[in-house]
């Protein structure tokens, strides 16, 4: 157990080596020939018989004052994303760009921000890191992988199957946060934390512009009449399940100039203030509809002999106290 552990160190080792070498290379601007990190490992292949050569490295952050069911959906999407990098809670004070520091440092090329305002509003920055573009999420109806109604279940590390709805072809935005997508969630072949494995299958859907994401398990279950020899595939999902209203897409990571702005997104300060002032007038409302029903019946209005208007005034009907 010892010997495997230290060969798989040995083996990360040589190809971080590798790519530092290049990287020297290209700085120094030589036309020397260097070999390659790829020709270094051909011949070292990992755990899923692949050659790794994707060099995919996204950097999953959140911000301080996440709430717990927040933390847990970062934790599941560590999960999920096993080419990820983390780092501890970052406080940015509402400048973002200092996230782009923190993936120079972690060697990562895309960044998974979560950042959280008022410990309510959940927004996710999704940057491809140092040059952009990126683009700004609101998340929304969350629900983690430990709720009871999800009860599917896969290997962790193993490589997804992403289906995406025919609407990311249909207008340039889409097809960039199609690719987008594909580079964080798509685990690059021959990774050495991921597993030979595809059992399960991550969904992107386009219901009224915004993306519904699911995560399914892909479940072979024999049928009891053809006594095992036919299968029954069918998808159970395992989660997490949210929604990502896009609200902007950045020329450069993590801000520059707008590329494209959602006309139909409502941030929650508004819906919140609105909701708020709707309560209020709630007692203007009702008396207003009274006023309109009577008019709508044409019924006059008839005073009450009892009030008390008409109770105590004098003699002459004036509201007077004088005998």
């Amino acid at each position: 157990m010892d010997a495997a552990v230290e060969a798989g160190r040995n083996h990360d080792d040589d190809i971080e080596e590798a790519e530092d070498a290049a990287e020297d290379h290209e700085d120094s601007g030589s036309d020397e020939e260097v070999e390659s990190p790829v020709a270094i490992s051909k011949n070292i292949t990992n755990t899923s018989g692949g050659i790794y050569r994707n060099k995919q490295r996204v950097l999953i952050i959140s911000s301080r004052g996440i709430t717990a069911r927040y933390r847990h959906l970062l934790e599941d999407l560590k999960k999920l994303i096993p080419h990820h990098k983390k780092d501890n809670k970052l406080d940015t004070k509402g400048d973002v760009q200092s996230v782009n520091e923190v993936a120079e440092l972690k060697s990562c090329n895309q960044i998974m921000y979560l950042e959280v305002r008022k410990h309510q509003d959940l927004y996710m920055h999704l940057a491809k890191a140092p040059h952009g573009p990126s683009a700004k999420f609101h998340v929304v109806n969350i629900h983690t992988m430990d709720e009871l109604k999800l009860t599917g279940n896969c290997m962790i590390g193993s490589r997804p199957l992403l289906n995406f709805d025919t609407h990311f072809s249909t207008s340039p935005h889409w097809r960039l946060l199609k690719s987008m997508l594909v580079d964080a969630f798509g685990t690059p072949r021959g990774h050495p934390k991921s597993k030979p494995f595809v059992d399960r299958i991550m969904s992107f859907f386009v219901v009224k512009n915004n993306i519904w994401v699911r995560n399914y398990q892909i479940l072979d279950k024999a049928d009891e009449k053809s006594k095992g020899t036919d299968k029954d595939t069918h998808l159970v999902e395992i989660g997490p399940r949210f929604v990502l209203i896009p609200i902007r897409i950045f020329n450069g990571s993590m801000g520059g100039a707008t590329l494209y702005e959602n006309p139909a997104y409502i941030s929650p300060n508004e819906d919140r203030s609105a909701k708020k002032q709707d309560k209020g007038n709630a007692f203007a409302e009702r008396i207003e509809s009274k006023k309109r029903r009577v008019e709508a019946l044409g019924v006059p209005h008839i005073q009450d002999p009892l009030h008390s208007k008409r109770v105590f005034r004098g003699a002459d009907n004036s509201d007077s106290d004088e005998e």
